[in-house]
């Protein structure tokens, strides 16, 4: 028999923070430092400077390269309340915008309580008074629809608590998705919740953790802003960080400080970093009045899904959704909203097999900036007449999100109504063509 991997109690008592390991994961060598982890994976700082967790029960062959050294936790630093002051929650879900740095050591210490906040971030403190609440410790890419439902749960609880506001951490990859889904489940939300992330991890010079985290305290104290958005940089320079609307935010790039963008729209503000002003791009009024109660929507449908047209593409993807009996589905067409149409129109009528079946199918674009239309041409007008749902401007991914959000929580006629109708700032009335700036 194979000796079976090390178990994670091992790998905690035998690999100290600090060391130098080696190991097979999965059929792949993976060599890093030991960090500390409130998660029952192994995490690792990598070459690279990112961080990993790894499922101990899939580690082979661990061994250490260099003597332990202890990543130890850097001294903290005591928090009185201060009068005067409002209280805002932080809320963790993971990503790099908790961690600090050991410079001994070079390791990441992943911190979620006040004191180690005050420690990484003392200008946090002048702006209000902080609590921070653990949520979650994972990767974006894996999150679910339980997750942002626990997160809304947490928002909900911090809200009942009296929090001038909220600021919750994230990982970048996938926060476009969370800040749609809060946007929708979070109705008529009375006091601002801002998502904030980092694109450079807190143990690099050009960090973004920091400004954002502050930034978006500032704003939160400093505003009457009501509902959910995004906080992070506005470009590569440390001047500003943008308030973007959470339903119309995208990651444009892999690495850059800048990579959110308002797609079709606009931030909705600014704050400098060095004076905390805050510069109103849209009208204030519309975000700071609270005109009905707030409720609590976090239903959703979990057999909903998102495929992205190309050329050559089987109707058997889309015979897949009709066999597994899906609810909702959003094509990322192309252009203006065009799927191929096939031999005798028959990829356009697997499209109409599917909508009669019962499912709910929305149109977007993969373009990003502009929006679909169902009748320009006459390939468009077949797809359009299945009764495919044309989204006009919305992102694909947040309309991924509200269509499983409105089966969650209407009947499907409801649906088919409000799926294209503006919600949460989701859709724009107009393209303007001003804000299309593509990266130089």
């Amino acid at each position: 028999m194979k000796p079976k991997g090390p178990k994670n109690k091992n790998l905690k008592n035998d690999k100290k923070e600090g060391s130098l390991v080696r190991f097979n994961f999965e059929g792949k060598i993976v060599e890093g430092t030991v960090i500390p982890s409130r998660s029952k994976e192994l995490m690792i700082k990598m070459a690279s400077g990112y961080n990993a967790g790894f499922d101990p029960s899939k580690i082979k062959s661990l061994e250490k390269l260099g003597e332990s050294k202890s990543v130890g936790k850097p001294k903290t630093v005591s928090v009185p309340k201060k009068e005067g002051l409002s209280r805002i929650s932080i809320l963790h879900t993971g990503g790099t915008i908790a961690s600090r740095v050991n410079y001994a050591t070079g390791g990441v210490y992943a911190s979620f309580n006040v004191e180690d906040l005050v420690t990484m971030f003392p200008e946090l403190f002048d702006i209000a008074n902080i609590e921070s609440v653990f949520v979650s410790n994972m990767m974006s890419e894996d999150m679910t629809i339980k997750d942002y439902q626990k997160i809304a749960k947490a928002v909900e609880g911090e809200i009942k608590k009296g929090a001038r506001g909220i600021i919750i951490g994230h990982g970048t990859d996938t926060l476009g998705y969370s800040a749609a889904a809060l946007a929708f489940m979070l109705e008529n939300c009375p006091v601002p919740v801002l998502i904030v992330g980092a694109q450079r991890s807190s143990d690099r010079g050009s960090s973004d953790a920091g400004m954002n985290l502050i930034c978006a305290a500032a704003f939160i104290a400093k505003s009457d802003f009501k509902g959910v958005a995004v906080c992070m940089h506005n470009s590569t320079s440390d001047n500003d960080c943008a308030i973007l609307p959470a339903a119309k935010t995208r990651k444009m790039h892999t690495s850059r400080r800048d990579a959110f963008k308002a797609i079709n729209d606009t931030p909705i503000a600014l704050v400098n970093y060095r004076t905390k002003e805050i510069k109103w791009l849209k009208d204030k009024k519309s975000y700071v009045t609270q005109k009905e109660k707030f409720l609590l929507k976090d239903k959703f449908e979990e057999k909903v899904g998102i495929v992205k047209m190309y050329p050559g593409i089987s109707k058997k993807i889309i015979e897949f959704y009709m066999k597994e009996k899906y609810r909702g589905l959003i094509l990322e067409g192309t252009g203006l909203g065009h799927t191929p149409i096939g031999k005798n129109d028959e990829f356009v009528k697997e499209i109409a097999k599917l909508v009669e079946s019962g499912c709910v199918v929305g149109m977007t674009s993969q373009c990003i900036n502009g929006r679909v239309h169902p009748s320009v041409y006459t390939n468009l007008r077949k797809v359009a007449s299945t009764g495919v749902i044309y989204c006009e401007d919305m992102l694909p991914e947040t309309a991924f999100i509200k269509l499983s959000w409105l089966l969650g929580n209407y009947g499907k006629k409801e649906v088919e109504q409000k799926l294209n109708i503006n919600l949460r700032g989701e859709i724009t009335d107009f393209s303007r063509t001003d804000t299309y700036k593509p990266e130089m």
